[in-house]
């Protein structure tokens, strides 16, 4: 089974040792919502034999995929096509009456994105330039280029992708869809080669932080999971824990803020007793964001970029 599919989880081991006392007794509910091609869920379902999983995901074909995986265990596993800031009408269709104990955020893209060169995703290979994680969505990221004005891409390439070469890059961009629209990964690898510095011609690929940034403003990832958050962090059951894998910064430093959030005491200073709605919403269970070890990034490249924090509901999230 595991032969079948050369997908690697990101710190998955990792994830259920967080995760795993609180998936203890009957039936206990996991959301995983980035299901992907299940790597994740095929460990806990296999670690916990009283474990029921709703698996998240906007790709019909990660979830076809991912069934066919997971199919093992039957009706252990349900399956939703949506993005993970539906989590919640997810729960309420396929979980009405059970709040999950661990929810699981596996956040970026995935393996079958970026090996499927189809998809437009990699710059390594020429292919239209689409980066929807579901094709059914409106806005490719050929729709982008051709529609942005110079001073949005700018702010996307900066903001997204941490690229210092944004500006030039844009002005690129804008001039050479005045000729023709920029429509495959190849037209726009070559634009941005052009465009860059020779002195930096041997500082990595041009390419990587502006497909980062287009990829992320096409499926507004950083918008959902700002949505996605509140509602994962209300949902969840007293005592249940989540877990949020991240590889962006800007993914990070939110995940980090709201969480933190509900973390501490918000009793005024002076206050000489701690009232019980001042009382945290969550507990912490990881210092700072982990990082992958040495040994994993070598047998997985990608998980490189990973920051992983989790938390732990102790009570109600305060309206």
């Amino acid at each position: 089974m595991i032969a079948t599919y050369s997908h690697i989880p990101v710190l998955a081991p990792r994830a259920l040792e967080l995760l795993g006392p609180a998936l203890e007794g009957e039936q206990p509910l996991l959301v995983d919502a980035t299901l992907g091609l299940g790597g994740h869920t095929e460990m806990f379902l296999s670690a916990i034999p009283t474990l029921r999983v709703l698996g998240i995901d906007r790709d019909p074909e990660a979830l076809e995929r991912a069934g066919e995986r997971l199919a093992p265990f039957g009706d252990r596993v349900m399956f939703a096509q949506c993005r993970y800031d539906e989590l919640g009408s997810a729960l309420d269709e396929h979980s009405p009456q059970q709040s999950p104990q661990a929810i699981l955020f596996d956040l970026g893209v995935s393996s079958l994105h970026l090996d499927k060169p189809e998809r437009g995703f990699s710059y390594s290979h020429d292919a239209p330039l689409d980066m929807r994680m579901n094709p059914q969505d409106d806005v490719s990221a050929a729709d982008v280029l051709q529609s942005f004005p110079e001073a949005d891409l700018a702010d996307l390439f900066f903001r997204l992708g941490d690229e210092k070469l944004a500006k030039r890059y844009a002005r690129a961009i804008v001039e050479r869809r005045l000729q023709a629209p920029i429509v495959r990964t190849g037209d726009l690898v070559d634009v941005l080669q052009d465009a860059t510095p020779y002195a930096l011609k041997d500082k990595g690929h041009p390419a990587k932080r502006v497909f980062q940034a287009l990829r992320m403003a096409v499926n507004q990832e950083l918008e959902s999971l700002a949505r996605a958050l509140p509602i994962a962090f209300d949902r969840l059951a007293i005592g249940g824990r989540v877990a949020i894998m991240s590889y962006h910064s800007g993914e990070d430093r939110l995940v980090k803020r709201e969480l933190r959030k509900l973390s501490v005491s918000t009793a005024p200073a002076g206050l000489p007793t701690e009232l019980p709605e001042h009382l945290p919403s969550f507990r912490e269970i990881t210092r700072g964001a982990e990082l992958a070890s040495a040994q994993e990034i070598a047998l997985n490249p990608r998980s490189a970029s990973v920051r992983l924090r989790a938390g732990e509901k102790v009570k109600e999230v305060r309206s």
